[in-house]
């Protein structure tokens, strides 16, 4: 099981408070360095298009890692696909996997902010439409130097090159996914490893979902193997169980009440928050023994999944706890997983 952190670069830290977008990205940068340097196997960085998020160029930040780092991979963390041109993805991508000698990869999803549509002149009602397209045409640029292809959301390619080629023979393309029946389906009729965003509720609830995803791949011809599934998760690791529940909740609280406001949603409490630290509980909140030992609960309530990222900066932590808690995913959490994991037949 591969184990990672994924960022969407949060303008804000500590208490709310709003840090140099500058001195935010210098962090972010060292961040993957040093998750490189404990052992971790993945950092991804998101794509966000609004003021509290500093991720609108993902690669630009990946690029600058890839010439600090040595062994980790290097993700989107999702590329909104639906409103980019699958074309510029893929070369910002290739170029990556160039710079970090393969190790680029992109998970790519729809996204659950809208605000990219307007932004790049795109209709929000073509959202499902769009995504289909586009991802079509972005395994095909995979696939072939020289393109082929047409549809009506973009002009057609007729036997261009699209360069540069990636280092890596297939550019590694996951899905992210939320609850839509439908994601899990195309992803597993296409035979795209999977990344399923659980940041709420029982993670067994996405057990049909997940199954949904194997047998589509297996009617396709698709091998286990090549059917990989992983999970992004809310988490944080500190010293003590309640170390880290305090560090996490104000900022958690705050992030999603802020979003619950543009949802309907009703505000965070501390008692809804308590509840998802329970043992079957989506968040990865505890310390080292606790969280690795929920991570093997959730693998085994999904049949078995081959990457786990945590995302900790939901809760605008400061850099300094950031830092540690990446210590301690890198040196007490892994080791544990890898170690329950060789075990078992």
């Amino acid at each position: 099981m591969q184990i990672g952190v994924d960022s969407f670069a949060a303008a804000y830290e500590g208490q709310g408070l709003a840090v140099s977008p500058s001195d935010r990205l210098r962090n972010l940068v060292e961040q993957i360095e040093y998750a490189d340097q404990v052992g971790l196997d993945v950092f991804g960085v998101g794509e966000h298009h609004r003021k509290e998020f500093l991720d609108s160029a993902p690669t630009v930040i990946l690029g600058a890692a890839a010439a600090r780092t040595h062994r980790i991979r290097l993700t989107s963390a999702v590329t909104v696909l639906s409103s980019a041109d699958p074309v510029r993805v893929f070369q910002n991508f290739a170029t990556l996997d160039l710079l970090s000698q393969g190790r680029a990869e992109m998970v790519v999803g729809r996204g659950s902010f809208t605000d990219s549509f307007p932004l790049f002149g795109f209709k929000l009602e073509d959202y499902d439409s769009l995504f289909a397209d586009k991802l079509d045409l972005l395994l095909n640029i995979r696939e072939n130097e020289h393109v082929h292809w047409s549809s009506k959301h973009r002009a057609a390619l007729t036997g261009q090159g699209v360069y540069p080629r990636p280092l890596q023979d297939s550019l590694p393309i996951w899905l992210g996914v939320g609850g839509s029946p439908q994601s899990f389906l195309r992803a597993g009729e296409l035979g795209l490893p999977l990344m399923v965003a659980i940041i709420g509720g029982e993670t067994r609830r996405f057990r049909p979902l997940v199954d949904l995803y194997r047998e589509a791949g297996k009617l396709a011809g698709f091998s286990p193997d090549q059917l990989k599934v992983g999970v992004h998760a809310l988490g944080y690791v500190a010293a003590t169980a309640q170390e880290a529940a305090e560090d996490f909740f104000p900022g958690y609280a705050r992030a999603f009440t802020s979003i619950g406001k543009e949802r309907g949603w009703s505000p965070v409490t501390r008692a809804q928050f308590d509840a998802q630290l329970r043992p079957d509980g989506a968040l990865l909140i505890g310390t080292a023994e606790v969280v690795a030992a929920k991570i093997l609960r959730h693998s085994a309530a999904l049949g078995g999944i081959s990457r786990i990222t945590f995302q900790m900066n939901a809760a605008s932590l400061p850099h300094p706890k950031l830092m540690q808690a990446i210590e301690l995913l890198g040196t007490r959490v892994a080791p544990i997983l890898r170690k329950e994991l060789a075990a078992t037949p």
